[in-house]
């Protein structure tokens, strides 16, 4: 799931450096269809509720607009080893909701965690100090900007 996610992320910047990312939603729900065979329930949908068809439904349709979102940013010059970052820290308005959506309990480690992915998010958003720049440069490659 690591390489699968992670490779992704190469995939899209690349591909939002030649296409909108309108076109590559059409060309990420033609990818899933090939993924069907792999995942097809063995049961009808007709067992479950109206609302948990709901539920899945509505997760789908965020998802996918989460990934419209991603491929915006990129496609806005956003660099891959950023926005995927960013991206990836999805779950800290879970772990922030679920107390009073879910009634979960948040632990400590879990509190720390929301403050470790809120630093992160700060620190990648820095833009890289002049010597950064320069060194980057003189170096052959491009500093990361956000």
């Amino acid at each position: 799931m690591l390489v699968t996610w992670g490779v992704t992320g190469i995939f899209q910047k690349m591909s939002t450096n030649r296409i909108s990312a309108e076109s590559l939603m059409v060309l990420l729900v033609l990818g899933t269809f090939l993924t069907q065979p792999l995942v097809l329930p063995h049961e009808s949908l007709s067992i479950y509720t109206h609302r948990s068809i709901l539920y899945g439904l509505l997760s789908g349709l965020l998802s996918n607009l989460g990934s419209w979102g991603i491929f915006e940013a990129m496609r806005l010059g956003g660099s891959a080893s950023i926005v995927t970052v960013f991206t990836a820290l999805y779950p800290l308005p879970v772990v922030l909701l679920a107390p009073l959506v879910l009634h979960e309990h948040i632990t400590s480690l879990q509190s720390v965690g929301v403050a470790c992915g809120i630093i992160a998010i700060v620190l990648l958003s820095l833009p890289p100090t002049a010597t950064e720049a320069r060194r980057a440069k003189a170096e052959g490659r491009e500093a990361i900007l956000s």
